[in-house]
């Protein structure tokens, strides 16, 4: 008996993006976005997997949604077309697959993640990089041997203050670590596996 296993999976992402930061300092999906994308896992084993995102979302704010109000009477917006590329680590909570029994292979499983990237943000007269950590929790279901369904929540810290084009609002400024700005993605997948990595077993049941 042998079970079918890959090494890599690929496909698309389509989901919404949301922004916290000098014009949204609570509801991250005041003014959500459009975000869509491509991922690329290499699959280690059925615990662990590491993933490429490449992204690209649509980011917006409006002043006017704060509570307080800033010098200039004028409402203060932004929109930035963002391009988020990061790589990241992820442990299931499962074994995850199909496969024998004894190996305990679940078809859904949760997963938490973690990794690094760079993130860069374009709008009218303004163009920005910044270093991010993505984090957050996904699930897998595997719904054929080869084809599986995600669904994925991460937040990631911009370690830079200028994503959204505006740079020590309130004129406090702020540090590489300190800064005030965030954005997260919520993204729904579709995979496909390659390349087979095959693992003889004399196991019989």
């Amino acid at each position: 008996m042998s079970a079918q296993e890959y090494r890599y999976d690929v496909g698309p992402a389509l989901g919404v993006a949301g922004y916290l930061g000098d014009l949204n300092e609570s509801n991250m999906y005041k003014h959500p976005g459009l975000a869509g994308g491509g991922i690329f896992r290499y699959v280690h084993n059925s615990r662990w997997a590491f993933k490429g995102n490449l992204v690209y979302a649509r980011l917006s704010g409006d002043s006017r949604d704060l509570g307080n109000k800033f010098v200039s009477e004028q409402p203060i917006t932004f929109t930035t077309n963002a391009v988020d590329l990061c790589a990241t680590a992820e442990f299931n909570f499962f074994h995850f697959g199909i496969g024998p029994r004894y190996k305990n292979y679940k078809r859904i499983t949760p997963y938490m993640t973690l990794g690094l990237g760079v993130t860069g943000g374009f709008g009218k007269g303004f163009s920005n990089f910044s270093l991010t950590l993505p984090m957050g929790l996904g699930v897998k279901y595997k719904l054929k041997e080869r084809l599986n369904l995600g669904f994925e929540f991460t937040m990631r810290k911009d370690f830079g203050d200028g994503l959204d084009g505006l740079k020590d609002l309130r004129g406090i400024k702020h540090g590489f670590a300190k800064n005030t700005e965030w954005h997260s993605f919520a993204l729904f997948t579709v995979t496909y596996e390659f390349s087979k990595r095959c693992v003889k077993c004399h196991y019989v049941e």
